[in-house]
């Protein structure tokens, strides 16, 4: 595994990302880096959970891998629906709060690309495009719920792989998951300059010091857990 990745090519279907569906953006591709790495034999049994668009199941389905995507959003099942019956590829895709689909499963890979930003929580939950990376005053809403929960989902060989910004602890996720008994390392890195989202919280992130003065860069991780041998 190597601590940076190179670009990836871009599919030969783009999915359609339609209004209020996450779209792939730098998270994404990093995460298909991570999942292009991976070894998966033909028929492995993999899960996408919030799979938005469907970019990365389709990734995985071209492999000649059993896929499983699952969203909680209904316009993100409908357009990985689409994708995957554009691309002509068979992906099974369910509406459910994060593993409650799949509950009783087993996966010999999941991917996740949760929601990470931190921010004030304020109001209502948040719904719409904001619930697609709003991830909680630390960013770790979804996250710590990853942490908790995948594990008994993997086969006993299986592994994890997780994208997320260093602005929320990736410390805290390697220290979960080692403590479910995972073997976990960070084995991707790269940064990315700031998005409409970060630059509309700059000011927040600085004042609570997730960001420094000077840092113009968000840094994005993989993380791979993975179920000893």
């Amino acid at each position: 595994m190597t601590l940076e990745a190179t670009p990836v090519p871009p599919d030969p279907t783009s999915p359609l990302a339609p209004p209020g569906v996450y779209a792939p953006q730098e998270d994404t591709a990093l995460l298909a880096h991570a999942l292009a790495e991976e070894p998966l034999p033909p028929g492995a049994d993999v899960l996408d959970v919030g799979t938005g668009t469907g970019a990365l199941a389709l990734r995985a389905a071209r492999r000649g891998s059993r896929v499983t995507a699952v969203d909680v959003s209904w316009r993100a099942v409908r357009a990985a629906r689409i994708n995957s019956r554009r691309a002509g590829l068979p992906v099974r895709v369910r509406h459910g709060d994060l593993f409650a689909p799949v509950r009783g499963e087993s996966f010999d890979v999941i991917v996740a690309n949760p929601p990470y930003v931190p921010g004030p929580d304020e109001g209502p939950e948040p719904r719409g495009p904001v619930s697609t990376w709003h991830g909680g005053h630390d960013g770790r809403t979804v996250l710590d719920r990853i942490c908790r929960e995948a594990p008994g989902l993997l086969s006993p060989s299986g592994t994890l792989l997780l994208v997320h910004s260093t602005l929320s602890d990736p410390d805290r996720t390697l220290g979960q998951l080692r403590a479910a008994g995972l073997r976990a390392t960070v084995t991707h890195r790269r940064g990315i300059a700031f998005g409409p989202v970060l630059r509309a919280r700059e000011n927040w992130l600085r004042e609570r010091g997730l960001l420094s003065p000077a840092q113009q860069q968000e840094e994005l991780v993989v993380v791979r857990a993975e179920a000893p041998r």
